[in-house]
């Protein structure tokens, strides 16, 4: 059984940077494609961003493209997101995923985490 722990989220100010991480347990994390989605106050949950196996493809939703960067780091079992020039509507949940079949970037995943809350003041 696969386990996703997040963390690193907490408040910050407008424009500043944030990394934030999901350490995988229970299997060998190298079988896994990766994902963040989040969701903001009165939301619907949305994909953020994804990254393959291997680590050589990546996907990013429109409103994080050339903000956020998507890494994994294999000898870990974690992935990373770096989060940059933050705005307030990017307040949110942070949710990481995971998925040994990765049939579509945006999902499904079959396993999730409990999120981690990053909250960008004005």
């Amino acid at each position: 059984q696969v386990q996703l722990e997040e963390s690193g989220g907490t408040l910050v100010q407008d424009g500043v940077s944030l990394n934030i991480s999901c350490a995988v347990s229970g299997e060998t994390f190298s079988k896994y494609a990766m994902a963040w989605f989040r969701q903001g106050p009165g939301k619907e949950r949305e994909f953020v961003a994804a990254i393959s196996w291997s680590g050589d493809r990546s996907y990013y939703a429109d409103s994080v493209k050339g903000r956020f960067i998507i890494s994994r780091v294999d000898s870990k079992s974690t992935v990373h997101l770096q989060m940059n020039s933050l705005k307030p509507e990017d307040t949110a949940v942070y949710y990481c995923a995971a998925d040994p079949l990765w049939t579509d970037y945006a999902g499904p995943y079959a396993y999730w985490g409990q999120g981690t809350l990053v909250t960008v003041a004005s």
